[in-house]
């Protein structure tokens, strides 16, 4: 296929991780062109077959972004100061459907706040997912819902562990460390699924949810893993509300360990949607052992 008879696919959030992996899996298909958009096209001229300027605060860049594409991937940044995510999504969506994109996909999160009955406040998960009826009623012909898992790139990040106060190494945090609740997986992996979807509308584009999950575990069986690879990890779990005053942001942790604890990361039983995932990505997600083998090294003072 030429370049010029390949639909274009249009990414937001081209240099974050999501997106950045969604670039990198397209182009690694070979099967589409890729439209990288991003706040800053100058410094990143590289970085697919055409890079844009999109800014999700400003819609008047995106209709001219979403030009001539035939899809779009769409994701929001909730830890960027200052956004309001449905205000961003809603001209996203208005835009791409003014411009004529026939397949959107959009990075959501399951709904806290209805699953765990109003009980549970976790604004990161329940913002995304409030905007999933906007796709919906929007009329695409085809629309796709990919979940981020828990980062593994979490625990070597903010989550990385912490010297404790009997000098060990590790986590002490407000979650029952025997329950298993995590959906984790490799983040940069999130592109083949999506890479997959835009692939087989057939499949993945009438309304599906496709999950990105590696591993899915407890937090001792996290530890247990790292430490049967050399480490010697520690792991304490700490009051909620003690933990939720250590720091800013603190407090949303918290509630999201509690909602893991409560409902698990996904909210369900997911296997049909995982496995669905998989099949359209072609291939099995990363496990956190293989993962950790190269990204959490075993130092030699350990």
């Amino acid at each position: 296929m030429s370049s010029n008879s390949k639909k274009l696919i249009a990414v937001i959030g081209a240099t974050g991780q999501q997106g950045g992996a969604v670039v990198r899996a397209l182009q690694a298909q070979g099967q589409f062109k890729v439209r990288a958009l991003t706040r800053h096209p100058g410094k990143h001229r590289k970085l697919a077959d055409e890079v844009v300027e999109a800014d999700l605060d400003r819609p008047e860049t995106l209709r001219a972004a979403f030009e001539g594409a035939y899809g779009v991937f769409l994701v929001t940044n909730f830890w960027e100061p200052g956004t309001d995510e449905l205000k961003q999504a809603t001209a996203a969506v208005r835009a791409a459907k003014e411009a004529g994109v026939k397949h959107l996909v959009w990075s959501t999160l399951p709904d806290v706040e209805s699953i765990s009955g109003g009980k549970l406040h976790v604004p990161h998960f329940t913002g995304k997912a409030k905007i999933d009826r906007i796709v919906r009623e929007a009329g695409f012909a085809h629309h796709t819902f990919v979940i981020a898992p828990f980062f593994y790139q979490n625990l070597v990040g903010l989550m990385a562990p912490q010297k404790q106060e009997d000098g060990s190494l590790g986590w002490a945090l407000p979650v029952d460390p025997t329950v298993r609740g995590i959906h984790m997986g490799d983040i940069t992996e999130i592109g083949s699924i999506v890479a997959g979807a835009f692939a087989h509308p057939d499949q993945a584009g009438s309304g599906e949810y496709l999950p990105l999950v590696g591993d899915f575990m407890s937090f001792n069986e996290i530890v247990a893993t790292l430490n049967r690879q050399g480490h010697e990890f520690s792991f304490k779990r700490v009051p909620r509300e003690v933990f939720a005053t250590l720091f800013p942001g603190a407090a949303e942790i918290a509630a999201t360990l509690a909602w893991f604890e409560a409902h698990t990361y996904l909210g369900s039983d997911s296997r049909d949607r995982i496995a669905l995932a998989n099949k359209v990505a072609g291939r099995q997600p990363t496990k956190f052992s293989t993962w950790a083998r190269v990204n959490f090294p075993v130092h030699a003072s350990a």
